[in-house]
């Protein structure tokens, strides 16, 4: 018995294998630091999960959910963005309900894009963008995220017969790796170009409310005409430090919230209405509170890092955003080698750059998923070892 074809295409998932290293080490009586995943180790707002055990109680919130969402909830992102960013959409018909982005960003890929089409995707970049378009069938157009271009991919230099068999234009700022941040320029420019090329803009924007230093991000549907090309995935996971609770939001143009609404209802049944109910409590229960605590604790955990590498020799920019810190290797090594040299030397996971893509070699990322104390303990036993090589 063999699996189908197309799973040959996918390497191992990244923090699964992540996971494996480190739990050798612990089987060993080592004392792990894990600053690879990024998944907040802060708990989720009280008055949300008030409100989620509210709703478990409700015996009309055990069947099954909308496929596409709650009216209630749909209406309740829509408001958001009418708040959060000014940009009026029409609940019905640009919002749907997601079982996390993940799961939306995979399904919109099946929805729009095929055999013959061509998926421009960033590199390095979370890796769900890439592993979808291959098992679609789709071909992936690599555009370099490089520091001297603050990691934005130059879009002019897209060939013209790409943007002519182009169906999607992945974005994530935000950034995942790099921490990057892009300017509204650079965002008006990719809605002006896929307007031209009648292709669709898809944003990725997990970290809008992860931000520092008096910046704020935006959304894509803030640039004039971004509705008639653009969809915009907002998630609870990160600025409500929901990731378990796995719910989510894409918002924008009709027809590819409609496509990804219709593949979702032959694969899922939708998300649990009593998350939803919690997700709803959160974006009206003041949390742009929630936002400044969360926001000041991992600036601080951000400032620790940065100064202890630094002093340690390494190379390490100060991100506007994102709870992630993204530098080059030390001198000599691979991302894979210096990932597995600060396991070993440092019972410490950092994620190799090449994870992400083959711009990431060279490259390392740590998550600040962890206390201010244990991430001061990390960067330690990080200059330590660094400082006992030959």
């Amino acid at each position: 018995m063999k699996p189908a074809a197309r799973m040959a295409e996918l390497p191992p998932y990244l923090f699964l294998e992540l996971d494996r290293l480190a739990d050798s080490r612990r089987q060993l009586g080592r004392d792990v630091i894990n600053l690879g995943v990024g998944d907040p180790d802060l708990a989720t707002p009280e008055y949300v999960v008030a409100a989620m055990v509210e709703a478990v109680h409700r015996a009309s919130n055990h069947r099954y959910p909308n496929y596409l969402g709650a009216k209630e909830f749909r209406e309740a992102v829509a408001r958001w963005y009418a708040k959060r960013f000014k940009v009026t959409v029409d609940a019905s018909e640009q919002v749907v309900g997601l079982i996390g982005s993940k799961e939306g960003i995979a399904h919109l890929i099946w929805a729009m894009a095929g055999p013959g089409d061509v998926v421009l995707v960033p590199d390095p970049a979370y890796p769900v963008y890439q592993t979808q378009t291959v098992l679609a069938g789709a071909e992936v157009y690599r555009m370099p995220l490089i520091a001297s271009r603050g990691f934005l991919p130059d879009l002019t230099a897209i060939p013209e017969h790409v943007w002519r068999k182009a169906k999607m234009l992945w974005l994530n700022y935000p950034n995942n790796p790099t921490g990057a941040t892009a300017p509204r320029e650079f965002l008006t420019e990719a809605v002006d170009l896929c307007r031209t090329h009648d292709v669709l803009l898809c944003h990725d924007n997990a970290y809008a409310e992860m931000t520092f230093d008096g910046y704020r991000a935006p959304s894509i549907l803030e640039i004039p005409n971004a509705l008639d090309v653009a969809v915009e995935f907002y998630s609870w996971s990160k600025p409500f430090n929901m990731t378990g609770w796995r719910v989510a939001a894409a918002v924008g143009n009709t027809v590819a919230v409609k496509a990804l609404g219709l593949l979702k209802s032959h694969l899922d049944s939708g998300v649990f209405t009593a998350v939803q109910e919690a997700a709803i409590a959160a974006l009206a229960g003041g949390p742009e509170a929630v936002f400044e605590q969360m926001n000041g604790v991992y600036a601080r955990r951000r400032n620790v890092v940065v100064s202890g590498l630094r002093k340690a020799g390494l190379d390490l920019p100060t991100p506007k955003a994102t709870f992630y810190l993204w530098f080059r290797v030390p001198e000599g090594m691979t991302s894979a080698e210096a990932s597995k040299f600060f396991l070993e030397s440092a019972d410490t996971v950092v994620t190799p750059g090449s994870a992400y893509g083959q711009q990431g070699e060279g490259w390392l990322r740590i998550a600040l998923t962890e206390s201010e104390e244990r991430l001061a303990q990390a960067v330690e036993r990080m200059a330590t070892a660094l400082d006992a090589r030959p």
